[in-house]
């Protein structure tokens, strides 16, 4: 909704969470098993629903008459168009209905074009590699064998492309541990205020002391915002002040402080409002307006 073109900052962020939040709606013990490995590194295979082989055959209804007396060989192409809008249509209202869609395989190595891609890395062999550190370490306490599976990570040097999954698979970890329960840990913020020297020093140690101060600092900036919501709560439930029973404007306050950014379709469809009356409703609160738009508008907690 933003009225400034994605930049390429922007679509990995988009990418870090959508990814964040695909690991949180599963289990735990999801992401490091194999096959949340799989999925998440896109080693795994999507494939279309498969069909009754004699349906596979036959060529679309209706179209029996329309290319009768055809080639066998544009019979089969044509087949193959239709299957691939098919597909598409198929991945499209799923991502629309909101659901969770496996990301696309990684391609084969023969498939790569070498001029992105080093065709002599083996990512099956670099993840196999990583996965054995991550049982050599099984025994240590929980934030030392984090830092020792990220500072892996990076050594090996898992994926060419997509190295931030690693921080999110040692969130994973942390949660499957017990230390973060109720979210997944932001390594990559953590990682922000610890100097670019000390992450990539020459010494194991010095590394993963970096590592280790960049999960403290996650930990610290998550409860820096949990007082930052706090105060802002506060604040927004002075204006509850002498309100009817009836009034929206205590749902409102709940509702933007379960969502990063609201809308004002979200209002709308969670207050069951019209759309002057989310309007209105915004603006006894003074939210921070994110768009730069006049329509389709969004706003956040200041």
């Amino acid at each position: 909704m933003d009225i400034r073109t994605p930049t390429h900052e922007l679509t990995r962020a988009h990418a870090v969470l959508r990814t964040r939040r695909r690991i949180f709606a599963q289990k735990p013990d999801w992401a490091p098993s194999r096959e949340g490995l799989r999925q998440l590194t896109g080693r795994g295979s999507v494939t279309a629903p498969a069909k009754d082989s004699q349906e596979g055959d036959r060529a679309p209804a209706g179209m029996e008459d329309d290319i009768d007396g055809g080639d066998a060989e544009e019979d089969d192409l044509l087949r193959e168009e239709f299957a691939e809008i098919e597909a598409v249509l198929a991945r499209s209202s799923k991502i629309l209905a909101g659901a969770d869609v496996a990301p696309t395989t990684t391609p084969r190595p023969e498939e790569r074009p070498d001029l992105i891609y080093d065709l002599d890395w083996d990512e099956g062999a670099r993840l196999i590699e990583w996965q054995a550190v991550v049982a050599d370490v099984r025994d240590l306490p929980p934030v030392l064998r984090a830092s020792v599976v990220l500072d892996a990570w990076y050594e090996i040097e898992v994926l060419q492309r997509g190295g931030w999954i690693g921080p999110l698979l040692v969130a994973a970890l942390l949660r499957q541990e017990g230390l973060a329960a109720s979210h997944l840990a932001c390594l990559h913020l953590g990682a922000k205020s610890i100097p670019r020297e000390r992450r990539r020093a020459r010494t194991r140690s010095d590394r993963l002391l970096a590592f280790v101060d960049a999960i403290q600092e996650a930990a610290l900036a998550g409860l820096k915002e949990h007082d930052r919501l706090v105060l802002a709560k506060n604040q927004m439930e002075r204006r509850l002040r002498k309100r009817r029973a009836s009034s929206k404007l205590a749902d409102l306050v709940e509702l933007v402080l379960s969502r990063p950014i609201v809308s004002t379709g979200m209002i709308q469809d969670g207050l069951k409002v019209s759309k002057q009356g989310a309007l209105n409703l915004v603006g006894e609160l003074s939210l921070r307006e994110m768009t730069g738009r006049g329509r389709f508008r969004a706003w956040r907690i200041v």
